[in-house]
């Protein structure tokens, strides 16, 4: 440990600089992959000198004695178990046990950070922020008496460039819809706030007061104790070895009982919570749990006069954040270069890893930089600990699509503490009542398709590039480098020849736009390179993306607009087989498309219908369309063979698990006697849209494309290039058109038929940025921007789907009802504006004066030659939202800190009277 002990009496720069000099030059050149000596720290090393119980760690036997059963099991006592336990028994679920192998937050959480930064990109993460905020600086401290440790002394991002300052800007915007006080200050005002502070360099930061830092201890104990105060167990110093499954009469898996060292809890509920070690705890019941265990570092500094009471501060350009811990400075960050814990120990507990300062070094120059005495600050302690990091760096919560029953709340990315009591909350409504009050796509488990779940090549890469980008700036049009082409599309070779630049979806890659100049391939992940990975040269696709790095209009905006306007001027081809495809039929499969979609279903077979999906409060978890089938004389895969009635479901491919493992769950829950069948990987789809697609296809197609002989919704199975097809006559786009759903096998002659006829037309590819826009134009909306789980048909303008004047049964109804007769409390609400700058999402809305709500969705039209954006116009006072108060307003949209007067519409900006669909032009 003498290495150790000269690293802690040194100031930063030389720490640094003897740490390396102890170690060979080989080491100095190579990065680690894993994780070598861990150690047992003791309290002094850490910034937090209280912990939860006197008793050493060592003690043996639970600290309560095991029921025989409970309702609900949550595993693992960290921030995130804490808070899930308090938030059932604060909903009244007075059976609810806690268990921890050690101590509560002997894991991860007694060396977290604790900071909270209320301004996030996603308005959904500044309501969960929010509520932590709220339960851990006044909630808890009201019910208990107790403090948590919570210190109020602000919040400041840095900007050493105009876009990180745009980027700000834009949190700003979002920060006035939920009353988060922040402001963007100059670099004098900057200095004047932080005096410590170099400011040469910089082009302003975002200032927010109310930002603080959380106590992990302080929180844990005080949730610890309002929950037993509310009749949940705690139980310490109880490992958990297994978690039973039992299989019920429909063929479904479900939990049963928890396994300990000391005795079994017979439940049906089990809440992994276990961080690090939830992966292995998920595999103890057959559940994937794609994470990595990385070591994360910061250093603690001794004293620097003239710290106290300072801001917190986020350097992200420089990857690094700078603490207040007390009359110190806490220091750390994210690398690029991260060391995996390869092997997770089950025995670990308050323990911490070496710091290894090739990795940590890179922080330095950063952390001085910005605050230049810290190169005369001594260090008085290194912590470097294990953390759990996902493949898009959010935590993975919900039930799992293997088990019922057995629900996730890990993976958070070194935010546990910050983002903890908003998912706390989220997660115990998700177990109570079925679903999370709030919309938690982004963090719910199924928004992974399950081929990539515990595949370990695309979980490492995405987790580490994820880690290593945390820091970048968001943008819109940005892609992953790590985990692609896990899956391709039957086109995907012959797009690639033809400049196809691809976006990744549900591992996935389908057509982003193309490039008429240079063709655009994927390489494999070059970890940017770190851990001896050569670094790729002159990789056109990574340059490509990064001149899509922008605030403003990007550069390829006339590649899209030509795009648009040839399938709004003559037809385009859209390659569009990432679709989900499932088929659903069986002697219940009438109750069963009755009682899940919101549209009436009795139709005669051969009609498409499109319709939502709801839960039961009336959110939308999809939006599809159903296709009523006859069976296949022989099983294939364009028609299964089945008895009764049977359906075709198309679904955008992003979502397809989602809608796939909902669906499963309220068959499961309803006890349909019915089978659904996933063809997406076996199927392909291209989309024809334009005025001249009847044209082109009445060539390729042997069939009778009149509107008589073809209306548009309906559906006819029919040869096309010597192969049998599903054409469908729907758009998208708002234009005439059909999507020919097929067999893989038929995709490439088919498209060749498709282009060759469509040559005197003057036809071209188009991409999923085309659609963006086009479908915007049209008003279509899209599911997880304009329409989520937690919007309504009514509140998205969608009411013509839903069968309330029949007098059928369907999930959701009773809440649409209820709402139909109070009056609805937000809107959907298109806008446009006659200045050109772009609209990406999260603007702040202006009526009258005051902040309204804010842009979900915004896109530029090219047809119509404008910015539009759709948003959720809510009523300042919390009345209702009618036709009358959205056309009696005067509209600003704020972007950046810069408002713009703003035109509000009610119906869709081209063709509101649908007649381009109907073959009309």
């Amino acid at each position: 440990m003498i290495l150790r002990t000269q690293i802690i009496m040194s100031p930063l720069r030389q720490a640094f600089i003897k740490a390396v000099s102890y170690r060979t030059p080989a080491l100095r050149r190579n990065v680690r992959y894993c994780s070598t000596s861990v150690i047992q720290t003791s309290e002094k090393s850490v910034p937090y000198t209280k912990t939860l119980k006197e008793e050493s760690t060592e003690a043996k036997g639970p600290t309560k004695a095991l029921p025989k059963s409970a309702e609900v099991v949550v595993i693992g006592g960290g921030s995130l178990g804490c808070q899930t336990t308090y938030h059932l028994a604060k909903l009244g679920v007075k059976n609810v046990v806690l268990l921890e192998r050690d101590r509560l937050t002997s894991g991860t959480t007694w060396h977290t950070a604790g900071l909270l930064w209320q301004l996030r990109p996603s308005d959904v993460e500044v309501e969960l922020l929010a509520h932590t905020r709220n339960v851990v600086s006044r909630d808890l401290e009201e019910e208990t008496g107790l403090h948590t440790g919570w210190i109020q002394n602000g919040g400041l991002f840095i900007a050493s460039n105009k876009q990180r300052l745009d980027e700000y800007k834009r949190l700003m915007s979002l920060g006035k819809v939920y009353g988060v006080e922040s402001y963007v200050l100059s670099p004098a005002e900057t200095k004047d706030l932080y005096p410590l502070m170099n400011v040469d360099d910089l082009y302003g930061t975002l200032y927010v007061p109310k930002d603080g830092t959380m106590d992990p201890a302080g929180t844990c104990t005080t949730l610890a104790r309002a929950a037993s105060a509310r009749g949940a167990l705690v139980i310490e110093n109880c490992p958990v070895t297994g978690v039973q499954v039992r299989t019920d009469d429909l063929g479904v898996k479900r939990v049963a009982a928890v396994e300990t060292e000391h005795g079994t809890i017979q439940t049906p509920c089990v809440v992994n919570c276990a961080g690090v070690w939830a992966r292995a705890l998920g595999q103890m019941a057959g559940v994937n749990v794609p994470l990595v265990a990385m070591h994360h570092a910061y250093v603690v500094t001794e004293r620097i006069e003239g710290i106290q009471n300072m801001p917190n501060v986020r350097d992200h350009d420089a990857s690094v954040y700078l603490r207040l811990q007390g009359d110190a400075l806490s220091v750390g960050g994210y690398e690029s270069n991260p060391i995996f814990w390869e092997e997770v120990s089950d025995k670990f507990a308050f323990g911490l890893f070496d710091l290894d300062w090739d990795v940590f070094s890179q922080h330095i120059e950063g952390a001085i930089n910005r605050v230049p005495v810290l190169e005369k600050i001594g260090i008085k302690s290194t912590v470097c600990g294990p953390e759990s990091f996902t493949a898009d760096h959010k935590p993975l919560m919900g039930e799992a699509p293997e088990v019922r029953g057995f629900f996730l709340g890990c993976g958070f990315n070194s935010a546990g503490m910050m983002l903890g009591g908003g998912c706390g909350k989220e997660l115990a409504h998700w177990i109570v009542h079925g679903r999370p009050e709030k919309d938690m796509y982004g963090y719910d488990i199924r928004r992974f398709h399950r081929s990539l779940t515990n595949n370990n090549r695309w979980i490492r890469e995405r987790s580490h590039e994820s880690y290593a980008k945390n820091y970048s700036i968001v943008f819109r049009n940005d892609e992953p480098l790590a985990g692609r082409n896990m899956r391709h599309l039957p086109l995907h070779q012959e797009l690639l020849r033809q400049g196809c630049v691809f976006q990744e979806r549900h591992g996935w890659e389908r057509p982003g736009w193309f490039n008429p100049t240079r063709s655009a391939p994927i390489l494999d992940y070059d970890y940017y390179g770190a851990y001896d990975h050569a670094p790729h040269k002159d990789y056109n696709y990574e340059q490509i993306l990064e001149q899509e790095y922008t605030f403003e209009f990007p550069p390829h905006q006339d590649v899209i607009k030509r795009e648009s306007l040839t399938c709004r001027k003559a037809v385009a081809v859209f390659d569009m087989s990432y679709f989900g495809q499932f088929y659903l039929f069986g002697p219940d499969a009438k109750k069963a498309v009755d009682w899940l979609f919101t549209a009436n279903m009795s139709k005669p077979v051969g009609s498409t219908v499109y319709t939502c999906l709801l839960n039961k409060f009336g959110g939308t978890e999809g939006d599809i369309t159903v296709s009523l089938i006859n069976p296949g004389d022989t099983d294939s895969v364009l028609a299964p063979k089945f008895k009764g009635d049977g359906y075709y479901l198309a679904i955008g491919g992003g979502v397809a698990q989602h809608n796939w493992s909902y669906i499963m769950s309220v068959l499961q829950d309803m006890k349909f006697q019915c089978t659904m069948v996933d063809r997406s990987n076996d199927m392909g789809m291209i989309s024809v849209q334009g005025p001249s697609s009847r044209a082109v296809l009445q060539e390729v197609l042997e069939a009778d494309l009149s509107n008589e002989a073809f209306p548009f919704s309906t559906h006819q199975v029919v040869k096309a290039a010597g192969h049998t097809i599903r054409a469908i006559r729907l758009t998208f786009v708002g234009e005439l058109g059909w999507e020919l759903h097929m067999p893989n096998e038929a995709c490439m002659p088919v498209y060749q038929a498709v282009m060759k006829a469509g040559a005197k037309h003057g036809i071209i590819n188009g991409g999923y940025r085309a659609i963006d826009s086009l479908s915007i134009e049209k008003g279509y909306k899209h599911w997880h921007e304009d329409l989520r789980s937690d919007d309504t048909p009514l509140e998205a303008g969608l009411a013509f789907t839903c069968k309330l004047k029949s007098n059928t049964p369907f999930l959701g109804r009773e809440a649409l009802e209820r709402q139909k007769k109070e009056g609805i409390r937000k809107r959907l609400v298109c806008f446009t504006i006659d200045e050109k700058v772009p609209m990406f999402g999260l603007e702040a809305i202006w009526r009258n004066g005051q902040v309204a709500g804010h842009i979900r969705r915004g896109d530029y039209g090219f047809t119509i030659d404008k910015t539009i954006a759709y948003g959720y116009l809510r009523n300042p006072d919390g009345g209702t939202v009618s036709l009358d108060f959205v056309r009696d307003g005067e509209y600003m949209l704020e972007r950046m800190g810069v408002t713009y007067p703003a035109k509000a519409h009610l119906k869709a900006v081209f063709d509101p009277e649908n007649k381009r669909v109907k073959g009309i032009y």
